[in-house]
């Protein structure tokens, strides 16, 4: 009994840093560096300053594709400041069913 719960505990313990995702401070980075983490490890949660609310630090997750998102979202394009770029251009996930209005198009 004793082997089966240390087999169970180690198998847990071994698959936890699987689920663990990289946090940085994107305006550490330049865009290319960002871009190159992003890249490195498939999705990170990436901090930066709110450009409306002073003081207020936003987070977001940022993806290379859409094979990193959840069923049911695909990448889109997005921006998120740099060291050197304020709009560096990256991917988030989006619902499928999330249209904005100038993308949809509706015949008059």
């Amino acid at each position: 009994m004793k082997k089966i719960i240390l087999l169970g505990l180690l198998i847990a313990s071994a698959a936890t840093p699987a689920l663990a995702i990289s946090r940085y401070n994107s305006l550490s980075f330049t865009c290319a560096q960002a871009k190159a983490i992003i890249n490195r490890e498939r999705a990170v949660i990436m901090r930066y300053p709110s450009t409306r609310v002073r003081n207020m630090t936003l987070y977001d997750r940022f993806v290379t594709d859409s094979d990193a998102c959840d069923p049911g979202f695909y990448a889109y394009q997005d921006y998120m400041p740099t060291k050197d770029r304020s709009d560096c251009p990256v991917y988030t996930c989006r619902p499928s069913t999330d249209f904005d209005d100038d993308e949809l198009f509706i015949p008059h």
